[in-house]
């Protein structure tokens, strides 16, 4: 039988593939084959992993529901049986890509196994309720694979982007140039962001102490409105808005900066991953996600590692410990 990969991941959201990424990789090493990832198109998995040498393919499937449902089973089993797979790895619980594959007579089609995916799986170890109820993304994925035998061989997200790859894209950027700091002010998911004056008064800090020239905001376009406020508030003049940016902009902004301070959202992840010192703001959500990274985490006084989805709890957090803890590591 002739060896040929595809791996299902389903998540939308830029942070969540970020996570997957050292599971992407072992389970490529794991066959000595780059693989084929079939995700969403929202993760713009094309534009990020097309330097990387585990990935063969990248193949977009919108993973809706309703009538689409339908759609989708047929439309990845028309995929799966034009490239002949020999295994699909299923790294969430859905059952689509499973019932595709069991359509298309693949012969190793391998998932967590969670309610009614078990069916169609041919692996017969699964993950339990109690996993999928209290482990992350990552720690499932990792559970997933242990159990089936297969050896992870790295668990801290990293992401490579050529420098030529980066270089006819905009902004102009130097790399030598000291100063440059970017920050990542917005999240899908309002409980996790800071507050616009408390970034407008940590960057008026680091611009006065010398630890920042120029600082990028980062947000979506929607959220524009979260720069523009924090722009206001400072009063300065040292800031660029990349609301307006895609994804491989944003990349090489993260890239050329010396850091990176944000909440905890996918860019927090993505410059962790670049391997740009990354300092992640977190009074509201878990900080034991972040194990498995290089984000230095920053926490306050009594933090509790529990979520709380009211925005008011990361007023706990205060601008002189965000800026000495950022001194204290930069300095």
């Amino acid at each position: 039988m002739t060896l040929k990969i595809a791996v299902v991941y389903s998540h939308h959201k830029l942070g969540d593939l970020i996570w997957q990424l050292p599971y992407l990789k072992s389970i490529s090493k794991n066959f000595n084959l780059p693989i084929t990832l079939i995700t969403r198109p929202k993760t713009q998995a094309k534009d990020i992993l097309k330097d990387s040498e585990f990935i063969n393919k990248v193949f977009y499937c919108e993973f809706r529901k309703k009538l689409w449902y339908f759609v989708e089973i047929f439309n990845l089993y028309r995929f799966f049986k034009k490239e002949k797979f020999s295994h699909i790895f299923i790294l969430d619980k859905i059952s689509r890509p499973a019932i595709a594959a069991k359509l298309a007579n693949i012969k190793n089609i391998i998932g967590p196994g969670i309610r009614n995916q078990k069916k169609w799986l041919t692996n017969k170890n699964f993950l339990t309720n109690d996993d999928y109820q209290n482990l992350d993304y990552s720690d499932q994925t990792k559970k997933m694979l242990e159990i089936n035998n297969y050896k992870i061989f790295e668990t801290i997200p990293s992401l490579t982007i050529k420098r030529e790859t980066l270089n006819d894209i905009e902004p102009k950027m130097d790399s030598t140039v000291q100063g440059v700091v970017s920050f990542g002010v917005d999240s899908f998911e309002l409980f996790k962001m800071w507050f616009e004056e408390n970034f407008a008064e940590l960057a008026n800090k680091l611009i006065d102490a010398n630890l920042a020239k120029k600082i990028y905001l980062i947000a979506s376009y929607q959220n524009q409105h979260v720069i523009n406020k924090i722009i206001y508030l400072s009063g300065k003049k040292n800031f660029f808005d990349c609301s307006s940016l895609n994804l491989l902009q944003v990349i090489k902004v993260i890239k050329y900066s010396n850091y990176f301070v944000g909440n905890n959202s996918g860019p927090l992840n993505l410059a962790s991953a670049l391997g740009v010192k990354a300092f992640g703001l977190i009074a509201n959500d878990r900080v034991s996600e972040l194990k498995n990274s290089n984000i230095t985490p920053i926490l306050p006084k009594d933090y509790l590692n529990e979520i709380n989805r009211d925005r008011e709890g990361m007023k706990k957090l205060d601008v002189e410990t965000v800026f000495n803890q950022i001194k204290n590591k930069i300095s």
